[in-house]
């Protein structure tokens, strides 16, 4: 090739990539739950870079759990340093709303036109809405289950899965008996006071009322004396967040509460055992109601170039679309909010029925309250240490529990 031939060759190469480089277009996303989420991205990021080849996405370090990821996006909001999309716990998107921080996704819905079409329904749109605005799009929808080591019930003699705590404390009787010192863990700890929560909703109501505490009358303290049973009667230890299913897929432990979330985390860890979930006991009988956990996939760029934020919001869309929703559904045991993802997965759940019992449950779905006001976060923390000081022993008598944090509660709420 003669010289001016191959410098014109160079110079065209270096053009069209100069030109690639322009039009390639750099989003930053932050997530929780490295655990969890990252087998999930792992498997979504090539789907979005085939379907948006011009949009590089980089991932911030993960947050830790859902209070982590809202404090880390109101820091981020101060310092001016947001990043483009965020993934915050269903029950914590109101306080980015109310701080003005997450971006309204009207403009967005009314530019795809009928968006129902691509299965986003009114049930999964009204959990990101707020002030008759959708803020965020659920990109996980989770409900508590039970994990069962069948190979250990059965060597206690336990026949069928419990289906209200009476009957799992008798259960932890058996298994003890049968040589399990620790029988169970229950996800006290879990985010958000879920599982207070759970207790309060599977007697029919919510935790917080018309912004008022609602655990100062019965449900309150049957919900704090059930805990009390469990942690007393299956010898429960004190386990944080990050070990507690550690000792359940090592075989030691016989009966987990926690998230179906998990689902998927704990196959991949577990021994040789068999694995069954189950539905989430009550009290008394099934339960009325039960919180659904979960996060979404919000707005919150501060850039300037619409390239940008028109790519943060494909971004966005697509991960909570139905082929976004089912690898969630298929990498971790969250329930699908688009129903586009059903339609991908019935032969999925059928060959994997563990990851089938958050869906039997759909009808239970209620509000994941989060507490009103500014201190949101601090009741979460108040109420966090009175259930540790059940779990670990401190405390044991549930009335004078329960008129400590009614008290304490109430002064944090805000004051009409």
């Amino acid at each position: 090739m003669r010289p001016k031939i191959l410098f014109a060759a160079v110079t065209a190469f270096a053009i069209s990539a100069t030109s690639a480089m322009a039009q390639t277009v750099t989003i930053e996303v932050g997530y929780p739950y490295s655990a969890l989420f990252d087998v999930t991205f792992k498997r979504i990021m090539p789907l979005f870079k085939k379907a948006h080849p011009g949009i590089d996405v980089k991932f911030r370090a993960t947050y830790d759990n859902y209070e982590d990821a809202t404090n880390t996006i109101l820091r981020e909001a101060v310092a001016d340093k947001l990043p483009d999309v965020t993934f915050q716990g269903l029950n914590r998107q109101a306080l980015l709303v109310e701080k003005g921080i997450a971006k309204s996704l009207e403009p967005f819905i009314a530019k795809e036109g009928d968006i129902s079409k691509d299965g986003y329904h009114k049930a999964m749109l009204d959990l990101g809405t707020f002030n008759g605005k959708v803020y965020g799009l659920p990109f996980a929808v989770s409900l508590p289950v039970g994990y069962y080591n069948m190979d250990a019930l059965k060597k206690a003699g336990i026949t069928k899965l419990p289906t209200t705590w009476d009957e799992v404390v008798e259960n932890c009787k058996k298994l003890r008996k049968a040589g399990f010192k620790n029988p169970l863990f229950w996800g006290w700890n879990i985010t958000g006071n879920w599982f207070f929560q759970a207790l309060m909703w599977s007697q029919g109501e919510p935790i917080v009322k018309a912004g008022k505490v609602n655990f100062h009358g019965p449900e309150g303290l049957k919900s704090l004396e059930t805990m009390k049973k469990l942690f007393r009667g299956c010898n429960m230890l004190n386990l944080p967040v990050g070990d507690a299913g550690k000792p359940f897929a090592a075989g030691e432990v016989a009966m987990h509460f926690w998230s179906t979330s998990a689902v998927g985390a704990i196959e991949r860890a577990k021994g040789d055992f068999e694995l069954k979930t189950g539905e989430f006991p009550g009290i008394g009988g099934p339960p009325k109601g039960l919180p659904a956990g979960g996060n979404a996939a919000m707005l919150v760029s501060t850039s300037k170039d619409p390239k940008v934020v028109d790519a943060a919001w494909k971004f966005l869309k697509f991960t909570t679309s139905g082929d976004g929703a089912a690898v969630v559904a298929e990498t971790t045991g969250y329930m699908p909010p688009n129903k586009a993802a059903n339609e991908l997965l019935g032969e999925f759940y059928k060959k994997n029925p563990n990851k089938h019992t958050a869906v039997r449950q759909a009808s239970l779905l209620r509000e994941w309250i989060a507490y009103p006001g500014s201190k949101s976060l601090a009741i979460t923390q108040v109420i966090y240490d009175q259930l540790e000081s059940i779990v670990t022993g401190d405390s044991d008598d549930m009335k004078d529990v329960q008129t400590e944090l009614v008290e304490e509660v109430n002064s944090m709420l805000p004051k009409k």
